[in-house]
């Protein structure tokens, strides 16, 4: 989810309203495969929850979303608004998670992704690098009151946090999606001096700070998305870069305690050193684990900041590109390739970890079909919530029904003439950081600039979202 110079604000075209239809049956999928191969397939227009109107937020007044009728939804943690210990919120709202339930206080982890500018926003115990803006905020809502009760600062001096995920045991896990040695760095095209490597996976509890230690044995890489298997406590991680990713796994140790490290590997599917192309919808192969000996060599003199991706492809990993989204359910870990396929349109897989085979759950045939997929969130209620980034004027979060009915839930309708500071149309801006409550009652969701979240709530109905 980095927005850098090289490339414009709304990279991720995810969605399309037209489409060819995919025969998911036929595929033999799981329910979950189903709904991510129907998310890139002709999905049938559903009315969902009705049309949209303008409601204005609870909290501000402002007529920043518009939602189906009956739901509402208050904005908390502005850009600039001061937190617990009066420090400033950062910028660049984006991964987010729940963490922690008790009672009706729901814990959330928010990444920030600021490349550099602020220095840290956190204390010094938990602070990684001081030169650098990035890192995560911890808030805790009352969902019964519909009110944010705090936000603390909990991770601090890392760059470009921009997704991660959550743990069986309730943390979270937050990823730099940057690469680089310590020393002067180009950063938004100004020279900056880091005090540390970047690169890394940082854990931060529920409760509390974190230790602000970089997880060396996740891998010195542009890391995406990170998922736990609940029944082995591996880890699962995808790498956003271009022309050649790894997906890859870190077998822990000690269960539950990636601080003390473990065995890092890549996936090698067996005669298919190529994944990017020249597959088919279906396909299913034999997979094996292909060891990174030097995790932490994520720069080398012979290849930039492409260190680990580079030793997993000597040892015979298989090469996707630009793995984003990744969740573990049904068995299965799924992941998403944003340009792969033969269209360079996206591609969905799943990898099963009992059988050790490797599955093309969707490829897009072409853009009207589905354009750069990213993360999706599972609904309690059975259907998917897709965030949407785009390149159109007015970015939305979107329904899917459990049978593949797609809708439009919420529209970005942030127009801003003075508060907190910022003015302007920030229609075009993402969505990022979709969550939900574990009762189901709340979704959170980022919108990435200006930077604030949302809980919304309503008339949920099961089988939509």
């Amino acid at each position: 989810m980095t927005h850098d110079a090289h490339e414009p604000n709304s990279r991720r075209r995810l969605l399309r309203s037209a489409g060819l239809g995919l025969g998911a049956a036929a595929l033999g999928l799981s329910p979950i495969g189903k709904l991510l191969a129907q998310a890139g397939a002709r999905a049938d227009s559903h009315p969902g929850y009705g049309p949209l109107k303008v409601v204005r937020d609870l909290n501000t007044g402002l007529p920043l979303l518009r939602l189906p009728e009956g739901f509402s939804y208050t904005s908390f943690g502005w850009t600039h608004e001061l937190m617990a210990d009066g420090q400033k919120t950062p910028d660049s709202h984006d991964g987010m998670g729940v963490v922690r339930t008790e009672g009706d206080i729901v814990t959330l982890v928010r990444n920030h992704e600021v490349t550099a500018g602020w220095g840290s926003f956190a204390p010094a115990a938990a602070t990684y690098d001081p030169r650098c803006g990035g890192g995560t905020a911890t808030l805790r809502f009352d969902a019964r009151a519909g009110k944010l009760i705090d936000a603390r600062p909990s991770l601090g001096g890392t760059v470009n946090n921009c997704a991660g995920g959550t743990t069986p045991w309730g943390t979270w896990l937050s990823c730099e999606e940057f690469v680089s040695a310590a020393g002067n760095v180009a950063l938004a095209g100004v020279e900056y001096p880091l005090g540390k490597d970047h690169g890394f996976v940082f854990e931060v509890p529920a409760e509390g700070l974190s230790r602000a230690e970089a997880l060396v044995d996740m891998g010195q890489f542009k890391h995406e998305a990170v998922s736990v298997d609940p029944d082995t406590g591996i880890f699962y991680l995808t790498e956003d870069v271009e022309p050649e990713a790894g997906f890859y796994r870190m077998i822990p140790k000690v269960k539950g305690e990636p601080v003390r490290g473990g065995r890092l590997q890549m996936l090698k599917a067996i005669g298919a050193p190529d994944l990017r192309s020249g597959r088919r919808m279906g396909e299913r192969l034999k997979v094996e684990w292909v060891e990174i000996e030097h995790p932490e060599r994520g720069v080398d003199s012979d290849n930039g900041p492409r260190g680990v991706v580079r030793q997993g492809l000597a040892n015979g990993g298989s090469r996707f590109t630009r793995l984003e989204g990744c969740f573990v359910g049904e068995g299965r870990v799924y992941f998403t390739a944003t340009n792969g396929g033969d269209a360079t349109c996206g591609q969905v897989w799943a990898y099963h970890p009992k059988d050790e085979m490797l599955e093309l759950v969707f490829e897009s045939p072409d853009p009207a079909v589905l354009d750069y997929p990213d993360n999706v969130v599972l609904s309690p209620r059975g259907g998917l919530v897709i965030c949407e980034d785009s390149e159109q004027p007015v970015q939305r979060l979107y329904g899917m029904t459990a049978a593949g009915g797609l809708f439009e839930f919420c529209r970005n309708n942030v127009r801003l003439d003075g508060h907190m500071g910022f003015a302007g149309d920030f229609r075009d801006e993402e969505w990022a950081g979709a969550c939900f409550s574990p009762d189901g009652k709340w979704l959170f969701a980022n919108v990435y600039s200006p930077g604030f979240t949302v809980a919304i709530t309503g008339p949920w109905r099961n089988g939509l979202i």
